[in-house]
């Protein structure tokens, strides 16, 4: 080729290249994080009556937490923890840290289930009455090749586990619910409210 082009051309040409590459793997990523978002609003519009996302309210100890997503069912309140890595993740329940290996990287991170169970208990100090329950959600990408732990899913696991078939009598049940889920908000909204102020006054 470089018969043909000078060598500043060929390096044109190839920057290019390099550039239509670049853009073609964004393209993809990009793409495959929209088809994931959208199978995940699907999947916990499937199982929610109703949801909060981006919940901040009082911890049980001191402060504030966040959740990522609080969803009303039928069963009760369910924490939903999203972790998004990609490749085989070996972890259990007594595991400290849990560890993920591709192709082109290997690292560890904490045990989510220990921050689920900071949440579950913030939840539970607020709505003592309703059950409450926890998912660490793993989106695609993630593959549990020594067994999953207790409280961690997939979107298939997650809405086979908590998908409601008879909806009219799933509605009775959650109407139940309903008053403690509106203390939640209003416990949410005294949170944040609270943060905006603090902002202020820094």
């Amino acid at each position: 080729m470089s018969d043909f082009l000078p060598a500043a051309s060929l390096g044109n040409y190839l920057l290019a290249l390099l550039l239509v590459v670049l853009l073609l793997a964004l393209l993809a990523v990009y793409q495959r994080r929209y088809r994931q978002a959208r199978r995940l609003t699907k999947v916990l519009g499937a199982i929610a009556f109703d949801r909060i996302d981006g919940l901040i309210i009082p911890s049980a100890d001191i402060g504030e937490i966040q959740i990522d997503h609080l969803l009303l069912t039928s069963e009760g309140l369910l924490i939903v923890d999203i972790k998004e890595v990609s490749g085989s993740v070996f972890g259990s329940d007594k595991m400290q840290d849990w560890t993920v290996i591709s192709d082109d990287h290997r690292f560890t991170f904490a045990n989510p289930q220990h921050g689920l169970y900071d949440r579950i208990a913030a939840v539970r100090q607020i709505v003592r009455q309703v059950p409450v329950t926890g998912r660490v959600l793993f989106l695609d990408g993630a593959e549990f090749t020594k067994g999953v732990p207790g409280l961690v899913c997939t979107l298939d696991s997650l809405l086979k586990e908590f998908d409601e078939k008879d909806r009219p009598v799933a509605k009775v049940k959650v109407k139940a619910f309903k008053p403690h889920w509106d203390l939640i908000r209003e416990r949410a909204e005294t949170a944040q409210s609270g943060r905006r102020s603090r902002r202020k006054r820094l």
